[in-house]
């Protein structure tokens, strides 16, 4: 049996066990979207999960401006952008930036040389056309570059002291130790206490999602159909715990 047919479907895990689900946190771009657009059926589920009173929280890597938008227009509880880099409440709240940066203007300074610095080694990489609306990270076009690209581009970043991942969609230079797990503990513990963590699901699709498959912090994590691409470069994987030392994987 290969690898991808033993991991079980969502469709075959109780009812039961997610039954006690209050807060969704959610990736947005190939987990949400079909064919890149938001559709009908989304906007009809985001309504019916408000009105079951179980709260949708997007965790993107989108950046600061369109998450902005965003948050303000869905029936959502709010948003992460930038991997968790920035926090957007609901009700049209200021942003919450959840990374400190002593200087933010520098901090962008910082992040135009870096990939200056990148782009010397891999002339064909394109700054995406949302950059100008970020604040904490600074992305490219992942568009046809191959593994091992990825691999080394990650490492250059690693050398310059930045941190990197990627998604279906974008490549993230970012600080260190920014990723979506860190913002989503952060904004669980300040903005949504009331929350514990068997009360949350987390959903994903790509490499930028691997940090909320972490089962020490989320107990309940799915990976939608796209992640069996990555799963062999993922240190975390979808899981549903029941026991401590019982894990099913659900995709």
């Amino acid at each position: 049996m290969s690898r991808h047919q033993s991991i079980p479907a969502l469709s075959e895990v109780s009812s039961a066990s997610l039954s006690n689900i209050r807060l969704i946190a959610t990736d947005m771009d190939g987990t949400l979207t079909r064919r890149g657009k938001f559709t009908p059926v989304l906007l009809q589920a985001l309504e019916d999960l408000a009105a079951a009173d179980i709260k949708v929280l997007i965790v993107t890597g989108r950046s600061a401006g369109w998450m902005s938008g965003l948050s303000s227009l869905m029936p959502v509880a709010g948003g992460m952008a930038e991997n968790g880099g920035l926090y957007f409440p609901p009700g049209n709240q200021k942003s919450v930036v959840l990374t400190p940066i002593p200087d933010l203007a520098q901090h962008r300074q910082h992040l135009a040389k870096t990939f200056k610095n990148l782009q010397t080694k891999f002339p064909q990489i394109q700054e995406s056309a949302d950059n100008c609306f970020r604040i904490t990270d600074w992305t490219f076009d992942v568009a046809a570059l191959h593994q091992d690209e990825l691999e080394t581009l990650d490492n250059l970043c690693q050398q310059m002291d930045w941190g990197f991942t990627y998604s279906n969609v974008q490549c993230h230079i970012k600080p260190q130790g920014q990723d979506k797990a860190v913002g989503l503990l952060q904004v669980l513990r300040e903005y949504l206490p009331q929350y514990s963590p068997e009360q949350i699901i987390t959903v994903g699709d790509s490499p930028n999602d691997e940090s909320l498959f972490d089962c020490r912090y989320f107990p309940v994590s799915v990976g939608v159909a796209n992640v069996l691409e990555y799963m062999n470069k993922l240190k975390y994987h979808p899981c549903l715990h029941y026991h401590c030392c019982r894990r099913r994987r659900i995709l």
